[in-house]
């Protein structure tokens, strides 16, 4: 490759790579607390990516030592991110994952794509939480299998 066409190669790449770091820095503006510890935001980053920004509803500040943000999600569930005196610890679901540790940030990105998944919760028209037709008072009966029965 020559010189020349190193060149025009890094021109044509610039603008995509400048692209996802504006992204990311917009999407920033949205949330106070990641203008405020904008170590929170590289990690938040490395976690869910420079788009974290379609799936946190919100950050909040729980804790002043050890400072302790809980990141809640579009879906209603939350993880927690706590910095302590070396690197930054992420709880999900009850587990620790130590980000100092590269395959203990893959384990965390993991968790928090399980958690992703769970999907949102659904309301029913008397404020009772639904989750895929199963009432939650426990009044639905469930249907019994035609086999059961003896009908075909």
């Amino acid at each position: 490759m020559t010189r020349d066409e190193l060149i025009q190669k890094i021109k044509s790449l610039t603008p995509t790579a400048l692209t996802s770091v504006k992204k990311a820095e917009t999407t920033a503006i949205e949330y106070d607390e990641l203008t405020k510890f904008p170590e929170l935001k590289a990690v938040i980053v490395d976690l869910l990516s420079a788009d974290y920004g379609k799936f946190i509803d919100s950050i909040d500040w729980v804790a002043p030592r050890p400072t302790t943000f809980r990141i809640n999600l579009l879906n209603s569930q939350s993880f927690y991110l706590i910095f302590n005196k070396r690197s930054w610890i992420a709880e999900v679901e009850g587990k620790k994952y130590y980000l100092l540790n590269l395959p203990e940030e893959e384990m965390a990105s993991k968790s928090i794509a399980r958690i992703l998944r769970y999907g949102a919760k659904v309301e029913g028209a008397d404020g009772n939480v639904d989750n895929e037709g199963v009432d939650v008072e426990g009044s639905e009966e469930i249907p019994t299998p035609p086999e059961e029965t003896g009908e075909v």
